[in-house]
């Protein structure tokens, strides 16, 4: 099992917080450090189910300079959010755990981390 995270992020304390008292055995990524490539970031958009956009974060300040609210949600414009993604890191929602099931889950609440727990 693999969390991403920002260390800065309460959400993302929160759900090691929980990893580490439940004993699972996990691995750390900070991803604003070590930055997926598009690549990863496909992978787990296919182990979460969803489309790049709905783990974008549309906050950020840089997703206002990239105009990102005016951008198409289809498929033809799903590279161009991937890439996005891999070259802002900050967008991505966090923080997401990779199971080893296989799946992905983004973890924002203590319920979504024990679902990544059970799989």
């Amino acid at each position: 099992m693999e969390i991403w995270i920002n260390p800065a992020c309460s959400k993302c304390r929160s759900a090691v917080k929980l990893l580490d008292a439940e004993g699972a055995d996990y691995t750390v990524r900070r991803y604003l450090e070590d930055v997926p490539t598009e690549d990863e970031i496909r992978d787990v958009l296919s182990r979460l189910g969803l489309e790049p956009w709905d783990i974008t974060r549309t906050q950020e300040a840089v997703a206002e300079e990239l105009g990102l609210k005016d951008w198409p949600r289809d498929a033809a414009s799903r590279d161009r959010w991937v890439t996005a993604l891999a070259e802002h890191p900050k967008l991505i929602q966090r923080p997401i755990i990779t199971a080893d099931d296989g799946t992905a889950v983004v973890a924002r609440t203590d319920e979504a981390v024990r679902e990544a727990l059970s799989r």
